[in-house]
């Protein structure tokens, strides 16, 4: 059924019923299916789509530029927090301390959340925005375990923490907000701005640690070169912040606060119920979203990690590439996926988010062995096309994850659905990525388990996609449609209006 369609009366209705009670039937059809009213579909404004889209995606790309940074910097930030001795053991704990910010992020997610279902999105996403601009700026500032011993890893730790706790509410707030403000029709397109900023803040942190390093050396950037990164976050977070405190709020959110105003006697109660018990009406009533949620981010962010993050260390740690050379090709590989993703976002739309999805989950079931046995020839050009062909099966899901995501949950619970669902399954599997493939390389002996471990998530990938609902071209749920011209929703509500009989 597409989303013209009327509702049919009731699936089990017994037709002899129907044509007894034809008034009585058609009754419960409208009011299944009322029709559709001009007043009742949301006109977007263009220019402020632009700037919704252009404040969420900075927000993400200051996130990404710092693991960027966190995950490039490793094995300098081993050596500079971590007491000299083995180098494994350095990079073991670099990389316990990148994980350790995504313990707190589930409860971010539970706090800000619900928080933006209540109050507002924009509100949290300023929020988020000081928190996480602070927590990098503060890293910056860190003495080394030379100076003061004990307490360098220690204050990394609680910064880490102030990172992982912020970002907590961060995605599920930055793609509810594109997604509400997007027309239906194009919200693919405009939802891969996000993950757009995504990659963007990856180039960023690459070319930026790659320019230093070529600059300084290795001894340049464990003395004070590795602090310019995180310190470059403090302007990004001030203007982030200031694009941010000049949206509005989203239409969606807004009709929603129209609704419930004019259920006045009911809406004390409400926002009551919903401060309390929000939580748990998400687990009671959304849980069967909440677990496709879970699957569908734990294979996305395995694979997105995987070559995001991790892909630059294993060139260096284990295939004795330069770490400087590695970054060079993951940049390469970076700059062609940002030219592709706002295509695939386009294509989406057209074709529909599961195919997108299927072919992205798929790609890194058969292509990741195939992939990582060319990196491992060791040579520039099989090294770069081991690259392209995960890089490819990424943006498959990049240009589509951030559109997808928000359609599975009703307007009212959205926020604090997504933050939830995204952040413990980012928790569990995306950021222990890098520390649990390093301690698999190392417990079986063998260079390939990056590939068995993304070829494994992407099978789990495989299998949320194909128990998920079409929701391409379709209104978010509880929100009413949502286009881009008033002759588009002229023709909307002509095209519900009920066939006249005589």
């Amino acid at each position: 059924m597409t989303d013209t369609e009327p509702a049919p009366v009731h699936p089990a209705a017994d037709p002899q019923a129907v044509k007894r009670h034809r008034t009585l039937f058609r009754a419960v059809r409208r009011r299944r299916n009322p029709p559709l009213r001009r007043t009742d579909i949301t006109v977007i404004d263009e220019t402020a789509v632009k700037r919704a889209v252009k404040a969420a995606s900075l927000g993400n790309a200051m996130e990404w530029f710092d693991f960027g940074v966190y995950s490039y910097l490793a094995v300098t930030l081993g050596h500079v927090f971590f007491p000299s001795g083995n180098d494994t053991a350095q990079l073991l704990s670099s990389f316990a301390t990148f994980a350790v910010s995504f313990l707190v992020r589930p409860l971010g997610g539970a706090v800000f959340g619900p928080m933006g279902d209540r109050i507002g999105r924009k509100r949290v996403l300023a929020l988020t925005m000081i928190m996480m601009a602070v927590g990098t700026f503060a890293i910056g500032l860190i003495p080394s375990y030379a100076t003061i011993g004990f307490w360098a890893p220690a204050l990394l730790i609680l910064f880490r923490l102030v990172q992982g706790f912020s970002t907590g509410g961060e995605y599920g707030g930055a793609s509810t907000f594109i997604a509400e403000y997007a027309p239906d029709r194009r919200r693919g397109f405009f939802g891969s701005f996000l993950e757009l900023g995504t990659l963007a803040g990856y180039v960023g942190a690459a070319g930026l640690v790659t320019a230093l390093t070529a600059a300084l050396g290795d001894a340049g950037m464990r003395d004070w070169g590795w602090r310019v990164p995180f310190l470059v976050a403090g302007p990004i977070g001030l203007i982030g912040l200031y694009l941010r405190l000049r949206l509005d709020e989203t239409p969606a959110f807004r009709r929603l606060g129209d609704d419930s105003a004019h259920r006045a006697p009911q809406a004390a109660t409400t926002t009551e119920a919903t401060a309390t018990g929000e939580m748990a009406r998400i687990f009671r009533d959304h849980w069967p979203a909440l677990v496709l949620c879970v699957c569908l981010v734990a294979g996305y962010n395995i694979c997105d990690y995987m070559v995001l993050s991790y892909l630059p260390t294993y060139l260096s740690d284990e295939m004795g590439y330069s770490q400087t050379h590695g970054l060079l090709l993951l940049i390469g590989t970076m700059i062609v996926l940002m030219l592709l993703i706002n295509r695939v976002g386009r294509l989406s739309d057209r074709l529909g988010r599961k195919p997108l999805l299927m072919g992205g989950m798929l790609g890194f079931c058969f292509l990741s062995l195939p992939a990582f046995l060319l990196v491992g020839q060791g040579n520039l050009l099989a090294v770069t096309a081991g690259m392209l062909m995960l890089g490819l099966s990424l943006v498959c899901l990049l240009g589509t994850m951030s559109a997808a995501l928000p359609a599975l949950f009703p307007t009212q619970v959205r926020y604090g659905s997504l933050s939830i669902g995204y952040n413990v399954s980012t928790s569990l599997f995306g950021g222990t990525t890098p520390l649990v493939v390093t301690a698999l390389i190392s417990a079986a002996g063998t260079d390939l388990m990056p590939a068995y471990y993304a070829m494994a998530a992407g099978a789990v990938g495989a299998i949320a996609v194909a128990c998920m609902k079409e929701t391409a071209r379709r209104p978010l749920e509880g929100s009413p449609p949502s286009v881009e011209t008033p002759q588009e929703a002229a023709r909307l509500v002509e095209s519900r209006a009920p066939v006249p009989r005589f």
